[in-house]
């Protein structure tokens, strides 16, 4: 049945010849068999989802995803996948973890919804209770659960402007916050998730995120320069656009996401701190991708040690099932109106029970010492193509935290004033202090080096073909590595070698 379907069928026929690993042909074969619709004459369910669903979204693959086991996702045709996406972070477990499943599972036969304005229930509060001892700060115990990244930023909006009674707020170049309406107007890393909707919701202004790019600065200037430009930017900002009186909060991504994967140093989130103690100012810290382990820590404004007021959380929370959260404190949720939070899913049981399920795991399976191991694993094969001299004018940069790392290459820029290939002279390597991220050590290289042409796209493309999901980001060329943070050694040296082989094939084709 596989073989005549890949015959009669030109989109699947191409990936016959192909090096993917191929499912049972019996379990494909239960699978192909329901792939018809039930209208007349039937249609094959690819092309019939293809014609109805909405054209605004994007795929980077054709095909059903029918399975996904740990690391691995396999496709209706017996297409199998290494998956470093993750549904862009979320599943940090794997797919279909054991235990999780079988928690919701159970949770289903006992519970699956209790509307939170109706009752409170017992996966809601076990999930609080194996949330409080990890936050960033013991200050951190006020919960609220909803469904997705995006409303838990527009709770915290809403809830920083009721704390303050203030409108304005303050975010990111390259920030990226979800594509609801008010978390779009915090969004700044693509126009195309808010292009022809505007006008937007008032009152949000942006400074410098610290990134070499956003400062139009060379890929080597030291993290405490671009530090210090990204604050001045906010003291100006404080004096010529919103003032302190006027701004409510804010938002920042501790590691910048859809941005370029770009962590911000230490020495900035201590900044926006100061600035927020001095004026008042609720500093909203949003780790909905880099949060639950993602860069090596339980939330990645740990290494700051920068106490958020409102914390977002979302994606690995319930690997897989959605469910996001608000975490702020009691002193100022208990001023909160009752009712003026809520939702019809919000704090979901099975989600919630889900969730417990991940945080037990996450402790009983060691996860985060497997992030540290396969984050050097990771690092060491980048950092070997970066420096290989066949590669070196190409890679401009490895940057990153655990396993939320991203590579940059070379590219034309998105400007003509870009100046990120020449050398930052202020200041030598040599002066930096020792422990400055690597990334601000980089040489830069000339600007007569020629790059390929959309090299991160078509890395991508040849990652994908050789049989290995993952992403670009950003409007810069970047690829971000986001496997499961339970990956195994075999499988991450499986994906180092993929991407080895696309990044030298896409460079010999120019």
């Amino acid at each position: 049945m596989l073989r005549s379907r890949l015959a009669t069928n030109p989109r699947l026929n191409r990936y016959a010849s192909s090096k993917f690993r191929l499912a049972p042909t019996a379990v494909l074969q239960s699978h192909l068999r329901s792939l018809t619709t039930n209208s007349s004459p039937p249609e094959d369910l690819h092309d019939f989802g293809v014609k109805h669903v909405t054209k605004g979204l994007s795929r980077i693959t054709e095909g059903i995803m029918m399975k996904g086991e740990g690391s691995w996702v396999t496709y209706d045709d017996g297409r199998k996948y290494l998956d470093f996406t993750c549904g862009i972070g979320v599943t940090n477990l794997g797919h279909a973890h054991p235990k999780v499943s079988k928690a919701a599972a159970d949770q289903c036969m006992e519970l699956v919804h209790s509307q939170c304005s109706i009752s409170l229930h017992e996966p809601y509060l076990r999930l609080i209770e194996r949330l409080l001892p990890i936050m960033p700060d013991p200050s951190l115990d006020s919960f609220f659960f909803w469904n997705s990244g995006s409303e838990a930023v527009e709770a915290a909006i809403k809830m920083a402007r009721w704390f303050t009674k203030r409108q304005n707020i303050i975010c990111m170049q390259g920030a990226y916050h979800g594509r609801t309406f008010g978390a779009m107007a915090v969004t700044k890393s693509k126009t195309i998730y808010s292009a022809g909707t505007h006008p937007l919701m008032p009152g949000v202004f942006s400074i410098p995120y610290p990134y070499w790019h956003q400062s139009n600065m060379p890929v080597n200037t030291p993290t405490a320069v671009l530090s210090d430009n990204a604050l001045y930017q906010l003291d100006l900002l404080l004096a010529q656009q919103t003032a302190p009186a006027d701004t409510a909060a804010i938002i920042v991504e501790p590691v910048l996401g859809e941005g370029g994967y770009v962590p911000a140093p230490p020495e900035f989130l201590q900044g926006l701190r100061k600035v927020c103690n001095k004026h008042g100012i609720m500093l909203i810290v949003d780790e909905v991708q880099s949060g639950f382990g993602r860069t090596g820590n339980w939330f990645a404004v740990t290494e700051s040690g920068v106490k958020p007021d409102i914390l977002v959380i979302a994606k690995g929370l319930g690997n897989g099932f959605p469910i996001s959260g608000v975490v702020s404190r009691r002193e100022l949720t208990d001023k909160l109106k009752a009712g003026s939070m809520g939702g019809t899913y919000a704090g979901n049981a099975v989600s919630c029970a889900a969730a417990v399920a991940v945080n037990k795991v996450m402790v009983e399976e060691n996860i985060l010492e497997n992030v540290q191991l396969r984050s050097n694993e990771l690092f060491s094969a980048l950092n070997a193509l970066k420096y290989d001299p066949a590669l070196n004018p190409h890679i401009l940069d490895v940057r990153g935290r655990g396993l939320m790392v991203g590579v940059e290459f070379g590219s034309s820029s998105v400007s003509s004033h870009s100046h990120a290939h020449e050398p930052f002279t202020t200041h030598s390597a040599a002066s930096l202090p020792p422990d400055s991220p690597p990334h601000s050590q980089h040489s830069a290289h000339p600007s007569g080096a020629k790059h390929p042409q959309n090299m991160a796209s078509r890395v991508a493309k040849k990652c994908i073909e050789k049989g290995m999901l993952i992403l670009t980001t950003s409007v810069y060329e970047v690829i971000r590595f986001i496997p499961p943070l339970n990956v195994t050694k075999d499988d991450m040296k499986t994906g180092c070698q993929i991407f080895a082989e696309s990044v030298r094939e896409v460079v010999r084709e120019g």
